[in-house]
């Protein structure tokens, strides 16, 4: 069977200028991320991981080379484009929560399926759905602020994958949770992964997650290195 090819990167580099100085963070990362795959990309902090996500999401510009998904160069899309392929192809998830905090849990979920133009009611009966699948069904109507981390993190995690996205990106996900609230986390996005066949990319230091992964991938020096 041939693997669908969701996300790729070719030749990406990335520098920033301070001052007279010119510090290259990513060197010449070459990715290839197919339809269900589990990936991890560790590194020491301040080695550019977070920067490389945001590049892959088309959350910041390349110095040099391209990312693709489903075979577009994401850097030549106007605006509007690319926040509809985001919006419909990719889910995001941090190391804190990004979480709105004037809307109630099911209200955050809905809210990228009212973006990308369901009917409010219709996504709101979706992220219900959802959110009980994360265990959060009586917390639906409470506010971030009325939950606990690790019930804030599930309800990340669910608007992140309303709209079943083909690759979630997730920035240190469980990083900000005490260890069992993190395996918990981690458990629930494997999970889904399985059952709804999104490929999964995770940034993290922690290398005992990186070792359940697929792939794991360590950036040293700007560039990925196979572990």
């Amino acid at each position: 069977m041939t693997k669908q090819i969701v996300l790729q990167c070719s030749h990406l580099a990335k520098s920033f200028h301070d001052g007279e100085l010119d510090i290259q963070v990513l060197v010449d990362v070459n990715l290839i991320v197919n339809k269900g795959d589990r990936l991890a990309i560790v590194g020491s902090s301040g080695s550019g991981k977070s920067t490389l996500l945001h590049l892959l999401g088309g959350l910041d510009e390349p110095s040099s080379g391209k990312v693709e998904i489903h075979g577009q160069d994401i850097n030549t899309l106007s605006v509007n484009t690319l926040s509809k392929l985001r919006n419909r192809s990719l889910g995001f998830v941090y190391q804190f929560h990004h979480l709105l905090p004037e809307f109630s849990a099911v209200e955050n979920v809905a809210i990228p399926l009212i973006i990308g133009g369901t009917q409010p009611k219709q996504a709101e009966q979706q992220a219900e759905e959802l959110l009980k699948k994360v265990g959060l069904g009586h917390r639906l109507i409470h506010k971030p602020s009325e939950l606990s981390g690790g019930e804030r993190q599930r309800a990340a995690l669910a608007r992140a994958l309303i709209t079943k996205p083909d690759c979630l990106l997730a920035d240190e996900p469980t990083g900000n949770l005490d260890h069992r609230t993190a395996s918990a986390i981690f458990d629930l996005i494997l999970e889904l992964n399985e059952s709804l066949g999104t490929a999964l990319i995770i940034v993290t230091h922690d290398r005992n997650l990186a070792a359940q992964m697929d792939i794991a991938l360590t950036l040293i020096d700007g560039k990925l290195v196979a572990q």
